[in-house]
């Protein structure tokens, strides 16, 4: 598998296993830990995909995932989170996230997606 992808999250443990997984897949991963170098390092390597988490300390991923739009309105962003508040996961779906994944989230599902995403064409 190839392709770019961009780990957003500010859980050192959870960009540590995503960045695992993914570099074992073949896809090339990049990691952020905020807002700010998410948007530095998006970018900078235009990702084919991002995994965005929403509760992100200085800029939340609602922000985020609008200055990505701005940069790219094709982005692919799947979006995880450990808060299920359905205002929040509804703007991030008319912003244009693919899919939305609750945190704990099953490795294998957020693998499926990301290879089935990364996959189409837009």
């Amino acid at each position: 598998m190839s392709g770019k992808i961009l780990i957003v999250d500010d859980q050192y443990g959870i960009r540590i296993l995503l960045n695992e997984v993914f570099q074992k897949e073949g896809y090339e991963t990049f990691q952020a830990a905020n807002g700010v170098q998410a948007l530095d390092l998006f970018a900078k390597h235009s990702p084919d995909l991002v995994l965005l988490d929403m509760k992100i300390p200085g800029m939340d991923g609602i922000e985020i995932l609008k200055r990505m739009k701005e940069i790219n309105d094709k982005v692919k962003v799947i979006v995880m989170t450990a808060y299920g508040e359905l205002d929040m996961i509804q703007e991030t779906k008319e912003l244009g996230a693919l899919m939305h994944f609750a945190k704990p989230f099953d490795i294998d599902e957020i693998r499926k997606a990301v290879k089935e995403n990364i996959a189409k064409k837009m």
